[in-house]
């Protein structure tokens, strides 16, 4: 298992845009990728899922990922989340 926390730093926090870009880019992988928000933990390969933490500005994630390619999942979310402007 391959744990990452990141702060979202965009204005909007975690919107829909990023988010499906997000989405699109675990679903690549074979590993089960979950994301954390507080309380709440839900799979990173769904939308809706995403889209219900309502992550803001400031909002701390944590990133799970659990199989074969976990190492690399983490990496490539890593990059897609500086892409989309959600991280420093």
């Amino acid at each position: 298992m391959t744990t990452q926390t990141f702060t979202i730093t965009s204005n909007e926090g975690l919107h829909a845009r990023p988010a499906s870009a997000l989405v699109q880019a675990a679903a690549k992988f074979t590993a089960d990728i979950f994301v954390q928000y507080g309380d709440k933990n839900v799979n990173l390969k769904s939308i809706l899922g995403v889209m219900s933490l309502g992550v803001p500005n400031g909002g701390v994630i944590t990133i799970t990922a659990s199989g074969a390619d976990e190492e690399e999942a983490i990496t490539q979310l890593t990059a897609t989340l500086q892409q989309q402007g959600l991280i420093a």
